[in-house]
């Protein structure tokens, strides 16, 4: 009887089984279209992208661009929300036409405690606009301000639904320190640098670069 017991158990829960264990193999095949070196990458969001609290030339996104030899748009606009950047998304992706859209925007949505539904949306619509273009898509988390300094739980959700690459840890951590940071909100030049060689690992670790 107790072996009877066990295979019947067995074939309850082999299906979750081979469910879960699909469910991870997608998850896992999570992957960017190689970049080609003649290809052009957007950096688009607001202050974090424009480089606020470093020079010009020691944002991010210029960072970057030295790190995987390619052409990386500065599409920042400071003090920015959601709705604006939805608005000028699109012109910006027919003018460039890039392979890649970092999207790292809603800071301001947060900060001024703007619906975070809306937020949400705006930033799904982002992504689609570029999925719709054949531009693939990485996601950066950004933190909200409180006593747990941690990126929205919502970026994690989008990029899942989405199945993109994101990161939501690395913002946290120079926000956390003070000699990576310009201001209570902002990263300073080593910030920046820290920001860009995470987002390089990350390129390569999904097969961008």
């Amino acid at each position: 009887m107790k072996i009877k017991h066990n295979i019947k158990n067995l074939r309850i829960l082999l299906p979750v089984f081979i469910f879960c264990l699909l469910s991870g193999c997608l998850k896992g095949s999570t992957k960017l279209s190689p970049i080609d070196k003649d290809a052009v990458v957007l950096a688009f969001g607001d202050s974090l992208t424009f480089g606020t609290g470093a020079k010009i030339n020691e944002s991010y996104p210029a960072v970057l661009e030295g790190l995987i030899n390619r052409r990386v748009i500065n599409a920042g606009v400071p003090g920015e929300v959601t709705q604006n950047g939805l608005e000028r998304l699109p012109a910006l992706l027919d003018e460039y036409h890039p392979a890649l859209l970092i999207l790292c925007h809603g800071g301001n949505d947060l900060l001024r405690r703007m619906d975070e539904k809306q937020a949400i949306n705006n930033i799904k619509a982002m992504i689609n606009l570029a999925k719709s273009r054949n531009i693939d898509v990485v996601l950066i988390g950004v933190p909200e301000f409180g006593l747990f300094l941690s990126s929205a739980g919502f970026y994690k959700d989008i990029a899942e639904e989405f199945n993109i690459p994101y990161d939501d840890e690395i913002l946290p951590e120079i926000i956390r320190k003070p000699d990576l940071k310009s201001d209570q909100i902002h990263p300073n030049a080593q910030g920046y640098i820290k920001m860009a060689e995470t987002l390089a690992k990350l390129l390569k670790k999904y097969g961008a670069i």
